[in-house]
């Protein structure tokens, strides 16, 4: 059994942490670059996955970046669904299936839409479980297909952020210094473009 989550608390941590924004994993990098680094999947910046041996390449690498980062602690695994009401039904079907002790952290609204009609609702699920590799894996598969989108995994005081996408991961952490030393230990795995993209 997963422990409980207390959504105030989490919502309160993220504000202390990450003041710049609400939750959403893909605006980070823009909100902190000093912090920020990307890696790449697949040799040769390749997006997807084609076999099961890349299939193999791709957790590996989650894994280990996650074992550096979260080794011996426990961790948020946070999912996202979407919906066109504020409280459902979802249009990501896998994530329930993949993320089945996933509780519903908060619900934003997309405020560019001035028509509420029209109007998207994200919705972020999250349990706390030990970290130890693999025990992301199917969440993190989903994730390379791009059938899942704005996962992350953060440690319990949420001072680093792992962001997965189809094709990398990007991470922020707590220091510019703690991000040099992140990019030297994986440094096969970035990009060779001053942009870091």
């Amino acid at each position: 059994m997963t422990p409980a989550v207390d959504a105030e608390h989490l919502s309160a941590l993220w504000q202390r942490q990450w003041p710049q924004g609400p939750p959403v994993a893909h605006e980070l990098r823009g909100s902190y670059p000093d912090r920020w680094v990307r890696f790449h999947s697949l040799p040769g910046s390749k997006r997807y996955p084609g076999t099961e041996e890349e299939y193999g390449v791709v957790l590996h690498r989650y894994n280990a970046v996650l074992e550096e980062l979260f080794a011996g602690g426990e961790v948020y695994v946070v999912t996202v669904g979407w919906s066109w009401e504020p409280d459902g039904p979802e249009l990501a079907e896998r994530r329930p299936e993949v993320h089945p002790d996933g509780t519903r952290w908060m619900t934003l609204a997309d405020e560019d839409v001035p028509d509420p009609e029209l109007r998207s609702y994200t919705h972020l699920y999250v349990d706390r479980r030990p970290w130890r590799p693999g025990c992301a894996d199917a969440i993190l598969r989903e994730v390379a297909d791009d059938v899942l989108a704005g996962v992350f995994v953060t440690d319990t005081g949420m001072r680093r952020i792992h962001h997965p996408y189809d094709g990398g991961a990007d991470v922020v952490l707590a220091s510019a210094g703690e991000r040099d030393r992140l990019r030297e230990r994986f440094g096969g795995w970035v990009s060779p473009d001053a942009s870091g993209l």
